[in-house]
C-alpha cells in the first residue's frame, strides 16, 4: 500500500466519475505514460492499461493475464477476499466471468443458445411490442426520466423473458438488485450492510425458488441452462448458480440500460446526428457500435499476471493488477479519427464497449438488437430530445451509469 501523490492521478477513485467521465485525462495518460502505474490507499497498487492495443493484447492473452477468482476476480477489488459484490458475500459463487479457460469455454457454450440467432428473430418482435408499448405511455411534450421510463425497463422487460421468471417478479426488482449489486461506492445504493444484507436475502431466496423450479421441471430459459449445468462433470452447486445469476442479470442490463441513455443525451447535443437516423433508420445497424463505444457503459475490467511480461516497455510481474479501461481505449485517437465526437457514420467499428478476446460480452448481439428497435421506434416518434437538466450520474469507477435522465421528447 502506499499514499497517493497529488500530481498521480488516482482512477480507482470513485468520485473521479461523479460528475463526467474523465476523458480528458484519460487521453493526457494515453499520450505521457500509455501504461500507468495506479497507487492505491488500501492496496498494493495496479498497471492501468490505457491504450486500445493495449487492452486487446491483454485481453488475447487469459492464460498470462488471468481473470480467475483464485487471483482475484474480475474487478479493482480481490473478490476472493470480498465477495463477488465487494460485500463480503462468501454464500455467492464463482461466476464464470471470474474463470479463465479452458472452464470458462465450457460455461460460454453452454450459454450460447441463449442469444443464437436464432433465438434472437424469435424474441425481436415482442422486443418491439415491449418498447413500443413503453413509448406509449410518454406523454408527448411533456417532462419524463427516460431511465425510469425506458433505458431501465427495456432491458429488464427481455432479461425477464430469457429468465422465463414467475409474473409476481417485476423489473423494478432485478434493477433494485442490479444497482445493489454493481453501486458498492454508492451510498444511495449501498446504504448500510443491514439494507445490503435484506437485498441479498430477497435475491437469494427468489434464486433457492428458480434453481428448484428448473430441477424440477426444465424450461427452455437461461435458468434453466444455469440450473442444471453440467461443467467438468460436475453439476451445478447452488452458490455458483447464485454468482452466474448475478453475472447474467447484471451483465444484460447496464450495457444496454446505459448504452440508451447515453445515446439519448448524444442525439440531444447532436441534432444533426438524429436527423440522419429519422431520414435513414438503416444506419442503426452499424450506428449502434458508435452508440455503444461513445457510452463505454462497462468503465473497465481487471486482470491478474500469472508470469513476469512487458506490456507497454512496462515490466509487468506476476501477481500485479492489470486494470483494462474499455473507457479509454474507446477514445483512443490512435484508433479512432475525433474519438471525442459522437459519430454514427463511422461504420462497423471495433469497439471495446462489451469487451474483447475470452470474455467479450455473450449477449452483445441481443444488446445492439434492443438499441437498433428502441432508436427505430423513437425515430417515427420524436423530433427532438430535449435535455432538461444534466443527468444523476453513478458514484462508481466501474459502470458509467446514469440515475436519471430528464427530457422531454418533442413529437414528430
Amino acid at each position: 500500500m502506499a499514499d497517493i501523490a497529488p500530481s498521480r492521478p488516482d482512477l480507482k477513485n470513485p468520485d473521479l466519475y461523479i460528475e463526467a467521465m474523465p476523458h480528458a485525462l484519460f487521453g493526457q495518460l494515453r499520450r505521457d505514460e500509455r501504461v500507468y502505474w495506479n497507487a492505491e490507499s488500501d492496496g498494493p497498487g495496479f498497471w492501468a492499461v490505457l491504450r486500445h492495443d493495449d487492452i486487446v493484447e491483454v485481453s488475447r492473452q487469459p492464460g498470462l493475464y488471468s481473470s480467475a477468482h483464485a487471483h482475484g476476480g474480475h474487478r479493482i477489488f480481490n473478490e476472493n477476499e470480498v465477495g463477488l459484490t465487494g460485500a463480503g458475500d462468501s454464500a455467492i459463487g464463482i461466476p464464470f466471468i471470474s474463470i479463465d479457460p479452458p472452464l470458462h469455454t465450457q460455461y460460454r457454450k453452454l450459454m450460447m443458445p441463449a442469444v443464437a440467432p436464432g433465438r434472437l428473430a424469435g424474441i425481436e418482435d415482442r422486443i418491439v411490442a415491449r418498447t413500443a408499448a413503453l413509448l406509449d405511455a410518454i406523454e408527448p411534450g411533456r417532462p419524463v426520466d427516460m431511465v425510469q421510463a425506458l433505458s431501465a425497463p427495456l432491458p429488464l422487460m427481455t432479461l425477464c423473458e430469457l429468465l422465463d421468471l414467475p409474473p409476481d417478479v417485476d423489473w423494478r426488482d432485478l434493477y433494485h438488485w442490479t444497482n445493489a449489486f454493481v453501486g458498492e461506492d454508492d451510498p444511495e445504493f449501498r446504504q448500510s450492510p443491514e439494507a445490503m444484507g435484506a437485498i441479498l436475502a430477497s435475491f437469494f431466496a427468489l434464486m433457492q425458488r428458480l434453481f428448484a423450479a428448473r430441477r424440477h421441471g426444465p424450461g427452455n430459459d437461461v435458468v434453466t441452462l444455469l440450473a442444471s449445468a453440467d461443467v467438468n462433470g460436475e453439476p451445478t452447486q447452488f452458490r455458483d448458480f447464485l454468482g452466474n445469476m448475478i453475472l447474467t442479470l447484471v451483465g444484460a442490463n447496464e450495457t444496454t440500460r446505459n448504452s440508451l441513455s447515453h445515446t439519448m443525451v448524444n442525439f440531444a447535443a447532436n441534432p444533426a446526428q438524429w436527423d440522419m437516423v429519422r431520414a435513414d433508420p438503416a444506419i442503426l445497424t452499424t450506428a449502434v457500435r458508435e452508440m455503444v463505444r461513445h457510452a463505454s457503459p462497462v468503465i473497465h475490467m481487471r486482470r491478474t499476471a500469472t508470469a513476469d511480461t512487458v506490456l507497454g516497455g512496462k515490466a509487468i510481474k506476476r501477481g500485479d493488477k492489470v486494470v483494462l479501461w474499455y473507457a479509454s481505449g474507446n477514445r483512443d485517437e490512435t484508433v479512432f479519427d475525433r474519438p471525442d465526437a459522437f459519430d454514427i457514420t463511422r461504420g462497423n467499428i471495433q469497439h471495446l464497449g462489451f469487451g474483447h478476446g475470452q470474455h467479450v460480452c455473450v449477449g452483445s448481439r441481443l444488446a445492439e438488437m434492443q438499441l437498433r428497435v428502441a432508436f427505430r421506434l423513437l425515430a417515427g416518434r420524436v423530433k427532438r430530445f430535449d435535455l432538461l437538466s444534466p443527468p444523476r450520474r453513478f458514484r462508481s469507477n466501474f459502470i458509467n451509469g446514469l440515475k436519471t435522465l430528464e427530457m422531454i421528447l418533442e413529437p414528430a
